[in-house]
């Protein structure tokens, strides 16, 4: 993607410029961010996804006794009419079941991989909404169908009404109002409070961000690199010839604590194995995604690869990594993984200098379900 491109999705800034001007911090409203955009899913084939066992997807209502949330699948049958007023379907990771939604949240690639995370689509009644409330990652509202009232403003205050199922904002302060209809999109970076309120039937795709906490991150890194120690034969063994005899047996020796203190340090000083330990986290595939074994035969000769629309590829300067697994790559080969991690795809004329070995891989893919055939996503 050229970073410098001037392009309407970003109100006629490129995205360096709106990168340097806006994320992280403050927002940004687009007229026509995707002119004459109509929503590539319709509201019986969303309804169809959230009624499915591996999407994630909520009810939000909000009735007179207060708000009420339920997690699906949901039997079509079983969500209210369309024409009762005030309820909310939110479906996450729609990128991941549906080829039009990837596609468009490929055109957010501008910021890295390992900050993207999913497309949500919200669909909502008359007066539908999820209350006032803050995310803690960057978001784009995309309306899709209908039009939303967005209200939003710097929250100073977050504190959260106590009892409820939905996490609201007790004393909400918007400072600017906007009505979005098909086609225009709002950015909000994190911590912004704000409020959407459906006026009529509407849908809203919501284009979010990563964000991690350090601990988070710290615990997935850690998982990866004790499972990469396993047993090791030639790890030394604690020895104590000089322990004395003690009157307090339940007191750990503090040489056994240095012992350990030492073993974790030189775990962590091997060249790279936190730097591979994160990418090996970042691309592991969320817990409701399988892929499909192939149904054809793969022929690289004539055809180039894409990923898989469920795949998440990033890379370094020493590994490749893709769902979940990592792999050393340099010189030539390396270069040609690094441009279908970017891409997302290869034409047959960039694989005709491929080695061996990394067709071999790239078949591996293709049988795992993890690359298909160009155009086929």
């Amino acid at each position: 993607m050229d970073a410098q491109k001037i392009t309407p999705l970003l109100g006629g800034m490129s995205p360096a410029e709106f990168m340097r001007k806006h994320w992280h911090k403050k927002p940004l409203l687009v007229r026509q961010a995707i002119p004459g955009f109509e929503a590539p899913i319709p509201r019986e084939e969303l309804f169809e996804l959230a009624a499915e066992e591996g999407v994630e997807s909520r009810l939000i209502q909000q009735k007179k006794k207060g708000w009420s949330m339920d997690h699906g699948p949901f039997d079509p049958d079983s969500l209210p009419s369309t024409k009762t007023r005030d309820w909310t379907l939110l479906v996450q990771g729609v990128d991941l079941h549906n080829a039009s939604a990837r596609a468009l949240l490929d055109q957010f690639r501008f910021v890295p991989e390992a900050r993207l995370d999913d497309l949500m689509i919200s669909y909502a009644t008359n007066g539908g909404g999820v209350g006032p409330h803050f995310d803690s990652y960057d978001v784009f509202l995309l309306q899709a169908h209908g039009k939303r009232r967005w209200r939003i403003g710097r929250q100073r205050d977050m504190t959260l009404v106590e009892g409820m199922p939905v996490k609201i904002l007790a004393n909400f302060e918007p400072e600017e109002e906007y009505v979005l209809e098909p086609g225009d999109m709002l950015y909000l970076p994190p911590r912004w409070a704000h409020d959407g309120i459906a006026e009529g039937e509407c849908m809203t795709y919501s284009i979010g961000f990563r964000s991690p906490q350090r601990d988070e991150l710290a615990r997935e890194t850690l998982l990866r690199i004790a499972d990469a120690l396993g047993d090791s034969d030639g790890s030394p063994i604690y020895r104590d010839p000089k322990q004395e005899a003690v009157e307090a047996p339940g007191q750990v020796p503090a040489e056994l604590q240095a012992f350990a203190r030492e073993g974790v340090m030189r775990a962590l000083a091997q060249s790279g194995i936190v730097e591979r330990a994160l990418g090996e986290a970042l691309t592991e595939p969320k817990g409701n995604v399988w892929f499909d074994p192939p149904q054809e035969e793969l022929d690289l000769q004539v055809t180039g690869v894409d990923l898989d629309r469920r795949t998440r590829m990033m890379y370094d300067d020493a590994h490749i990594y893709i769902n979940g697994e990592s792999y050393r790559a340099s010189g030539r080969d390396a270069k040609l993984m690094h441009k279908l991690a970017d891409q997302r795809g290869l034409t047959a004329k960039q694989l005709a200098g491929a080695s061996e070995a990394a067709i071999s891989l790239l078949e591996n893919w293709f049988d795992d379900g993890w690359v298909r055939e160009a155009s086929v996503i």
